[in-house]
């Protein structure tokens, strides 16, 4: 009897992980496909980007942004696109090639999401880096990492964040969640935050 209960269990157990796998998987490849044609995205450092001008085949170009939010185009030189959505990318770069083609129509598109990266680590099933295509919140990247392993203390998550020199620690509640409270602690995850599951 102890033995099918056991194995019930870990029948149990096994499910409960394939479906945040899969679940996982369908938010990864939802928020790529997303992210290009998301007009709040912003440009990160690793993004490549697919540079084209209209009726001017010589300047169409893929580049890969620089650790310095910058990249290199023919006749302009250096134009700095991170942190801008594609349609402020696509003005800068127009803006910079009006005293050589004065009716230029510039055409941005994201073709590889590296920039929008976040991390998930302890006490999860597929602890690791993960690039999203699209802004996350914890719940997401939880899910994304495979789910709590059956020694996670839900209660104790913390997500870090740093900017700059500074560091700051939100908490994040799984068990209040779960019972409907508390809900703004599932905040939106922004590049680089780590999501801490002790």
């Amino acid at each position: 009897m102890g033995s099918m209960q056991t194995s019930k269990d870990l029948k149990t157990i096994i499910i409960g992980g394939l479906v945040f796998i899969v679940l996982g998987a369908a938010l990864l490849a939802a928020g790529q496909a997303q992210a290009a044609d998301s007009p709040d995205y912003r440009i990160s450092p690793e993004d490549v980007l697919d540079v084209s001008v209209w009726r001017e085949p010589d300047l169409q170009r893929q580049v890969t942004v620089r650790p310095d939010g910058g990249v290199s185009l023919p006749l302009i030189g250096d134009v700095a696109v991170a942190g801008s959505t594609v349609s402020e990318a696509e003005a800068k770069i127009r803006a910079r090639l009006m005293d050589y083609i004065p009716e230029a129509v510039v055409t941005v598109s994201v073709v590889q999401l590296r920039g929008l990266r976040i991390y998930v680590t302890g006490q999860v099933k597929n602890p690791g880096q993960f690039e999203v295509g699209r802004y996350i919140d914890v719940l997401q990247a939880i899910t994304l990492a495979g789910g709590f392993t059956p020694f996670a203390k839900q209660r104790n998550v913390q997500i870090i964040r740093r900017d700059g020199a500074q560091e700051t620690v939100y908490k994040f509640n799984y068990k209040e969640l779960q019972r409907g409270r508390n809900l703004a602690q599932n905040i939106q995850l922004k590049a680089d935050d780590v999501v801490l599951v002790p």
